[in-house]
């Protein structure tokens, strides 16, 4: 189970693990799916010298992803900062696969020059706090009760890990 970087045949694989997330109603802030168009352009701005998108595949199928995408995107001195997120297929969780995906962009950090990783995710996500405490990312900000799923709050929390 090795990531790769994704190709743009992956992207309907990619859209319906993100919109497993939605409808999970904890992962993501985002309460409505997408289609596969919608996200061509997100899919086009990531780059394998940059900012990549890993995918995870078992039998031939992608079953996770993960993107390091740019912190404060334009600001020269923040240009080593990025963030990772991270998704799995809801039928694959528990198999590893979310492991394999940021130890891989962990490890390829050096490469593309990323010194400080950064995961903002919702406080209700317990499942990917843990995962992340697992690879020693560290609390490094809360913003509570700021996400609104009508009329349900939760925070939003910073974890960090320096390279």
């Amino acid at each position: 189970m090795k990531p790769r970087l994704a190709t743009i045949e992956d992207l309907p694989a990619i859209v319906d693990i993100y919109n497993q997330a939605i409808k999970s109603g904890s992962a993501t802030g985002d309460m409505t799916e997408f289609m596969i168009e919608e996200r061509i352009d997100w899919f086009k701005f990531f780059d394998s010298d940059n900012y990549p998108l890993y995918v995870v595949e078992l039998n031939e199928k992608v079953v996770g992803y993960a993107t390091i995408s740019p912190y404060r995107p334009g600001r020269e001195a923040m240009k080593q900062v990025a963030e990772i997120s991270f998704f799995v297929d809801y039928s694959h969780h528990g198999k590893g696969i979310g492991t394999a995906l940021i130890n891989y962009a962990i490890s390829d950090c050096n490469r593309i020059s990323k010194t400080t990783l950064l995961a903002i995710l919702l406080d209700i996500n317990t499942k990917s706090i843990k995962l992340l405490k697992k690879f020693n990312f560290k609390e490094w900000g809360y913003l509570p009760d700021i996400i609104n799923f009508n009329g349900v709050k939760c925070g939003h929390l910073i974890y960090g890990l320096g390279l």
